[in-house]
């Protein structure tokens, strides 16, 4: 699976919160209508500057905070390609890939904003083409672009009738 789109950069200990800022918790149960909110508790701006297949670069520890699934949900609704970051919450992680949204951890420091991306999620290679630069990163194993493929646990399940590691 290959992706492609633009880099967008935010800094370190990016927040639930800051994906899905609490002045708009009234939506939570409208997903697609909080998406339109994305990120904005990070930069005010962002929801219409991106556009769909983009991506987010974060620093480290992006994610932190809630458990709930609605903040991976509402980047991938919104229609961003993956997050990209030094390091991931856990917990965010694993929300992320269960609803099909893809993660690298990689080097972002080789990223600026407005760079155009290629991400190998099978080949473990980002490609900076604004830069001419490769970054490596550990592939996502093969069970998981599996559950990416398929759009989420969820959809993986229903396509394949149990949760299949092999």
């Amino acid at each position: 699976m290959i992706l492609r789109g633009k880099a967008w950069k935010f800094g370190d200990g990016i927040s639930t919160d800051h994906v899905q800022p609490g002045k708009y918790f009234h939506l939570r149960g409208n997903l697609p209508e909080l998406a339109k909110h994305v990120l904005e508790g990070a930069r005010e701006d962002f929801p219409a500057l991106f556009a769909p297949g983009d991506f987010v670069v974060g620093g480290r520890n992006f994610g932190l905070g809630s458990s709930r699934e609605h903040a991976p949900t509402i980047i991938k609704l919104a229609g961003l390609g993956a997050v990209l970051a030094k390091s991931f919450a856990r917990i965010f992680f694993r929300n992320a890939i269960n609803v099909g949204l893809p993660l690298v951890i990689c080097d972002t420091d080789q990223i600026q904003e407005g760079d155009e991306l290629e991400v190998d999620l099978e080949g473990g290679i980002v490609r900076n083409t604004s830069r001419g630069a490769e970054i490596p990163f550990s592939p996502l194993p093969s069970f998981m672009v599996r559950i990416l493929n398929d759009g989420g646990l969820f959809y993986h399940i229903q396509k394949h009738g149990d949760f299949q590691i092999e």
